[in-house]
């Protein structure tokens, strides 16, 4: 009878280090400053960030791009793919920063973009837009570059962003276009409220996305939906200062995708322009909003804690007359939804004359003013109401 094999625990224990090594230090590691990047914060190191993404992109096997403490001069900078593996980290320790001279990057759409891209990681870091330049510039001048959204992912899939903080973006911060199961969570967006144009995050012509966990003050919306999004999940998030959660603006043109699937769940309004929004253009128009759950929401001393708009039109500029918003509004839930307005109308559905919302639910809303009764208005708005319901539903049945 042959002797048992007995090994033991310490042979284990360093055969495991050593597999975990080897195949650890296998995957390919590219550190920016291996590649001319320097942590100063004022010399560029765009071509640094290039070669990297280049050496990770076209690797067979799962790579990682380190970005470590310090600070990074980046100028506009596109990260396109196809890569050859669909497992990039990008691991940002450090402050990535644009120039201080808002038209090197102002004149572009976007200051980092990532396209065609598939399972991109980027985790930690801050993105520094240095945005107070341009919006200095848009008070004082017409004649300004429109500006650069600092992050945008597009015609991407299986991307994660996770621990990201942007602050002064020139314009949007974050924007999701054309992608597909993406998850954004643990974000931080900060700009100043009067900063204008300077949404948290967009996303747009997407499905499967899901926002999370995420602190969110900005100049504009804090999170905006755009056309031809479906199956959006928005939970656990804190805006203010910014203008809401806002579904839309819809219909500018007339053949457009609609809005479908949005669960907005868990979130706080802290003094905003809007809670949770729904607008679309006085126009004809293809779109849709449908299916949307508004669920578990605070509002404290928000200006329209409630509000559906179709007759939206900023500034008074450019508005369609005597036109009617082709967009419908249908099966849309607001549940659960308290706190404080900071005017006497908390909510209000402005709904179209030629397709009226319909399917409003009410369940549970309790939203005072100066700690009485607030009021409601509607207009061609259909729906029902169910438990305590504060203002008073003015919805028809």
């Amino acid at each position: 009878m042959s002797k048992p094999l007995i090994i033991s625990t310490q042979l284990v224990v360093l055969a495991l280090i050593f597999i975990t090594v080897n195949s650890s230090e296998s995957l390919p590691y590219h550190n920016i400053l291996n590649y001319g990047a320097k942590t100063d914060g004022e010399t560029d190191s765009t071509n640094a960030f290039l070669a990297a993404w280049i050496q990770a992109c076209s690797s067979s096997k799962p790579a990682t791009l380190h970005v470590p403490p310090g600070r990074f001069l980046l100028r506009n900078v596109a990260f396109r793919g196809k890569c050859k593996n669909n497992a990039i980290l990008i691991r940002i320790e450090g402050t990535i920063v644009a120039p201080s001279d808002y038209r090197v990057i102002g004149h572009s759409e976007n200051w980092i973009l990532f396209e065609n891209v598939d399972g991109v990681t980027v985790v930690g870091g801050l993105l520094d837009g240095q945005g107070s330049g341009l919006w200095n510039c848009k008070a004082t001048s017409k004649h300004c570059p429109a500006g650069a959204t600092s992050l945008r992912f597009s015609n991407s899939n299986n991307i994660k962003i996770k621990g990201l903080t942007s602050i002064n973006s020139q314009m949007f911060n974050i924007v999701i276009h054309g992608c597909h199961k993406v998850k954004l969570a643990g974000i931080k967006i900060s700009s100043p409220g009067n900063s204008p144009n300077t949404d948290g995050i967009h996303v747009q012509m997407s499905s499967s996305v899901s926002i999370v966990n995420s602190k969110i003050g900005t100049g504009d919306d804090c999170i905006s939906v755009g056309p031809a999004t479906n199956h959006l999940w928005i939970q656990n998030i804190s805006c203010g200062p910014g203008h809401g959660i806002s579904i839309g603006s819809l219909g500018r043109g007339l053949h457009e995708e609609g809005v479908q699937n949005v669960t907005v769940k868990t979130a706080t309004f802290t003094g905003t322009e809007n809670g949770v929004r729904i607008k679309s253009w006085a126009r004809p128009s293809t779109g849709f909003a449908r299916d949307i759950l508004f669920r578990d929401i605070v509002m404290k001393y928000v200006h329209n804690p409630i509000v559906i708009d179709q007759n939206y039109c900023p500034h008074e500029k450019n508005c369609p007359h005597h036109q009617a918003s082709g967009v419908k509004i249908s099966n849309v839930r607001y549940q659960n939804i308290y706190g404080t307005s900071a005017t006497e109308v908390a909510m209000r559905f402005n709904c179209s004359k030629k397709d009226p919302c319909t399917g409003i639910e009410l369940e549970n809303v309790d939203l005072t003013y100066k700690n009485q009764p607030a009021d409601a208005s509607c207009t061609n708005a259909d729906g029902t109401s169910s438990g305590s319901v504060n203002p008073a539903s003015c919805l028809q049945l």
